[in-house]
């Protein structure tokens, strides 16, 4: 959240946020049905007050727009009735306007020539203020404001309640006959509301929706449908009772994902076509990626795509089945949006939303795992944007949160799922328990008190700091000592009722790679027995391949994930993927593809953990991180991977950082910030700008600047 110098729409932080999750979360159905989530919906505050200082060398005439009922007071000073505008007086003022809405979140819009509303508001759920019985005003009220929350309605007349995605009409690209009626071919994985033309007659039209043909043709089984009765001009949507007029158009009111639509109807009522309206959030492309290998070409397309499907109001998990907001997609979504949009607001937005209210009545989305991934969201977060406002706006509910956490921890110390908790990890195809003290539930847990201390020392919060930093060291420890295999040179899965599991997974030991847990002798001893073991559990799931490549690619073997890339996304091309899938077996074949959860069709063939090389071609091949909040520094070590040449440009926060390589050449172009160029030579390097620097043998780096174009010759 970066200030703002024009007029913009305010409300209290998070409350906007969980409203519109509320709206967004609870559009799923299946099969017809309303299908909100399982887990504590929060709602706004019904009742705020803003608040500014002023100090005004002149009268100021303010335009003053809500949404919800209001009054205005100056000083102290209840003025009358709601005034739309208000003459405030040369001086210095509180002026405070209190906003009543239950229906949608209260909202205030000031215009004027110095005073506006801005990030510099505050607002607060309850004033506490009261008087005694002389009318003196409480000196020592204990009221705490909070700085505005916003987004970018920038105009009374753009309300916030009133947002919506954008659309734009789509064509189908092939029609035919099918069983008793018409399939209808959208030619990829889409998003948005069928729009029914040319409506004559009366009788019953119903949709069959499908990511494939054969879930689209199944009308017992397919996930999503719609049922509509025609009769005298009108359209009655069956699932939802709502009756709309029409003249001989209808556009369906409820938005569905689907790459088929298969229709059957009454013999009295026809159509003449069917079409579309693309339903989306405006984005743009900041990052590329361009290579020698088409193949790989396509899987970045494909990713990008799928990204964008997923990137809605927040961002979500799959765009047919779920459509909600879970933690444990919207993180990776977070580090791929990094690469790809960098849209910071989808990020606050999507972890407000997540986080809701107090009281904390269980992990995030009931999911222990996803609690944590919701504070490593944080600070990542703060490490790409450099929006330490957002912090601050946040860590009182990581506080709460967290000590939510800290009082379930057993007699050890450790989190063991209790009564209510989900211990999902992921997907997998073998085995595992989820009982006891499971080793990747605490490696998480640690990383997240680690946050903690991170964010209390950026914050000044010296006592907090101390204490996260000692609950953590303290964790990590018991976490070596309690999971770490001699015999086996690797993490185990669990200690149950004692006894320590024999079965070693993947996720603890990559993970601990990733974190930088593990020192050089037992990062090669995961590496060994782990990463590149042949007879080691294999994972299934795009969701968990993501943190296993880049903890490949984190330890140098590029040339390997590149190949595990085009094995694994490029399997999901050559089924016909145009967008990537919740959970890929390669050794499925045909209608394998599309069942999960005991269902033919249950899984999602559009997830936002499918789109993960987007994050690993920008951090890992193009090497561009940050390394000092904001993008203020940097790194640059760019990796082929086997390939000839890479290509592509990584965004910041005010600039992109462009790269190009290629077996002896490296290109670089700096929009803003400073950083260092790391690469390897066994020749002696040349640059047109800098003096290289000789770390050790074959290994260089160079000190890169913004608005300077570099080219090394090694």
């Amino acid at each position: 959240m970066s200030n703002q110098t024009k007029s913009t729409w305010v409300w209290y932080p998070g409350d906007y946020e969980i409203w519109l999750s509320n709206q967004m979360n609870n559009r799923r159905t299946e099969r017809g049905a309303f299908f909100p989530p399982f887990w504590k919906a929060d709602s706004h505050y019904p009742v705020v007050e803003f608040s500014k200082k002023l100090k005004l060398a002149e009268p100021e005439e303010i335009e003053i727009a809500v949404e919800g009922q209001y009054n205005v007071k100056l000083n102290g000073k209840l003025q009358f009735g709601a005034p739309q505008k208000f003459l405030l007086p040369a001086g210095e003022h509180h002026f405070c306007v209190k906003v009543y809405n239950q229906a949608t979140p209260p909202a205030l819009f000031i215009k004027g020539k110095t005073v506006n509303t801005d990030a510099s508001w505050q607002v607060t759920p309850e004033d506490k203020e009261w008087i005694d019985e002389s009318g003196k005003a409480s000196d020592t009220s204990a009221t705490v404001y909070m700085n505005v929350g916003y987004w970018n309605f920038n105009t009374a007349e753009q309300k916030p309640s009133e947002f919506r995605l954008s659309t734009q009409p789509q064509q189908s690209v092939k029609t035919e006959k099918a069983k008793n009626g018409t399939l209808i071919d959208f030619d990829k994985e889409t998003f948005g509301f069928i729009c029914l033309h040319g409506i004559k007659g009366s009788g019953d039209i119903n949709l069959y929706y499908g990511e494939s043909p054969e879930e689209a043709l199944d009308t017992e089984f397919c996930e999503t449908l719609d049922k509509l009765c025609v009769a005298q001009n009108k359209v009655t949507d069956l699932a939802t009772n709502v009756v709309t007029t029409i003249e001989s158009d209808y556009t369906l009111t409820n938005s569905k994902a689907f790459r088929y639509v298969y229709v059957e109807q009454s013999p009295a009522v026809s159509f003449e076509q069917i079409s579309m309206l693309y339903e989306y959030l405006p984005e743009e492309y900041r990052g590329a990626f361009r290579c020698n290998d088409e193949e790989l070409n396509k899987v970045w397309d494909i990713s990008a795509y799928t990204m964008h499907l997923t990137t809605r109001e927040f961002f979500i998990d799959g765009i047919k089945r779920d459509r909600w907001i879970w933690s444990g997609d919207a993180y990776q979504s977070f580090l791929m949006n990094y690469y790809l949009f960098f849209d910071s607001p989808s990020v606050t937005r999507t972890l407000f939303a997540l986080r809701g209210k107090d009281p904390v009545t269980s992990h995030t989305n009931t999911i222990m795992d996803y609690t944590f991934y919701w504070f490593m969201g944080i600070y990542d977060y703060y490490m790409h944007t450099g929006d330490k406002a957002f912090i601050e706006q946040m860590y009182p509910r990581m506080e709460s949160l967290m000590d939510y956490v800290l009082g379930r921890r057993n007699a050890n110390g450790m989190l063991e799922g209790l009564s209510g908790d989900w211990v999902f990890i992921d997907w997998a195809e073998f085995k595992m328990s989820k009982k006891g003290e499971v080793s990747f539930e605490q490696l998480l847990f640690c990383r997240g008190l680690e946050t903690m201390t991170m964010c209390a020392e950026l914050l000044g919060k010296k006592e907090d700091a101390t204490k996260y930093t000692a609950l953590s060291q303290e964790l990590k420890q018991k976490i070596f000592t309690t999971f770490w295999s001699k015999e086996k040179n690797a993490f185990v899965h669990n200690v149950e009722n004692g006894k320590q599991s024999e079965q070693i997974t993947p996720y603890t030991n990559m993970f601990a790679v990733l974190l930088n847990y593990l020192d050089a002798a037992k990062t090669e001893d995961v590496r060994k027995n782990v990463l590149m073991n042949p007879d080691a559990l294999k994972i299934t799931t795009p969701y968990m391949r993501f943190y296993e490549l880049e903890a490949l690619c984190k330890i140098g073997q590029h040339a390997y994930v590149t190949k595990e890339m085009k094995d694994y996304w490029g399997g999901m091309l050559k089924e016909g993927a145009t967008s990537f899938w919740e959970k890929y077996a390669p050794a499925d074949k045909g209608e394998q593809h599309l069942a999960m959860y005991g269902r033919p069709y249950g899984k999602s063939l559009c997830h936002a953990w499918g789109a993960s090389p987007i994050y690993l071609f920008g951090k890992y091949y193009l090497g561009v991180t940050p390394t000092q909040s904001g993008y203020s520094e940097f790194n640059i070590a760019p990796n082929l991977g086997g390939l000839a040449w890479i290509d592509g440009k990584v965004p910041t926060p005010s600039g992109n950082i462009a790269v190009y390589m290629n077996e002896n050449t490296i290109k670089v172009k700096v929009g803003s910030g400073k950083g260092w160029l790391y690469f390897s030579s066994s020749n002696t390097p040349k640059s047109n700008i800098g003096s290289i620097e000789k770390i050790k043998d074959n290994e260089y780096k160079l000190a890169v600047e913004s608005g300077k174009e570099y080219e090394i010759k090694y």
